[in-house]
């Protein structure tokens, strides 16, 4: 089994997270399952990196087409499932409506999970402008009834990165954001971005308290692995009934992506 990993940072600028990343999902990963690293085009985010463009929505927006260009490249490559490893969930529906094999996201995928540890998802991340963002896709989900309080460590990305190396000022910020998400009523705690789910991960953080913090990216992964066998074993597909789900013809999609020149854009991150 493949599943394809997809990033929303250049993975080899940032090799102590991409390392740890690779670590972390060897080891949950079942024994038979290959999850191969994927992350933006090197150049992707000439400003500050990569908050200042997922902050807004046209920026965000137009990072979509790498995401797009990912699954339909992990599809024609023979991959079984497909991993969109950042928690804004970018471009999920249109990946989700381009291919059959299964579209896991972190966002979606963690706080389901994380509803079966408690009754209130508390999220906890480092880049707060993603709160509007990440309260509408779980409105649109159906799962905002569910997720309660969202807030920051106090840290920024390149904090993050340099934790990786010196941990102990993250792993209190962590705590301490933690706690007054579990003070505003979380039950159960999903880390947000990718980078700060494996650092904790890396050492071990599973509870603050007694409330539980999930290992969000780890447990995206075990879930790609059941979807990529529903796939492969009973041809489980998403649905394709109405606009957002339904599948274009691939000429149309090809001719469409070819026009705008995103397909040859997006080809350069491959």
């Amino acid at each position: 089994m493949r599943i394809w990993h997809q990033s929303f940072t250049v993975l080899d600028d940032v090799p102590h997270y991409r390392d740890a990343l690779a670590r972390h999902l060897g080891a949950v990963a079942a024994p038979e399952t290959e999850v191969v690293l994927h992350g933006m085009a090197p150049g992707t985010y000439p400003s500050d990196y990569p908050g200042t463009h997922i902050r807004y929505a046209y920026l965000s927006g137009l990072h979509k087409e790498q995401f797009v260009h990912a699954a339909l490249r992990a599809q024609d490559e023979g991959f079984d499932a497909f991993l969109i490893a950042t928690i804004p969930d970018t471009a999920y529906e249109e990946c989700r409506s381009l291919v059959d094999i299964p579209v896991v996201t972190l966002g979606q995928t963690s706080v389901l999970l994380a509803a079966t540890l408690g009754g209130t998802v508390g999220i906890v991340n480092f880049i707060g402008a993603l709160e509007p963002q990440l309260r509408r896709n779980m409105q649109i989900y159906g799962l905002d009834r569910i997720v309660g309080p969202i807030r920051q460590v106090a840290a920024e990305f390149t904090d993050v990165m340099a934790a990786y190396a010196s941990p102990d000022g993250l792993l209190a910020a962590f705590a301490e954001a933690a706690r007054e998400a579990i003070a505003a009523g979380a039950t159960v705690i999903v880390p947000g971005e990718g980078p700060l789910n494996v650092f904790l991960a890396d050492h071990g953080v599973s509870r603050v308290g007694d409330v539980p913090v999930l290992d969000s990216l780890g447990t995206c992964l075990q879930v790609a692995q059941m979807r990529a066998r529903q796939y492969r074993g009973a041809g489980l597909v998403a649905s394709r009934a109405g606009f957002h789900h339904e599948r274009p013809p691939r000429e149309l999609v090809d001719r469409a992506r070819s026009f705008y020149g995103t397909s040859r854009v997006a080809a350069e991150g491959s």
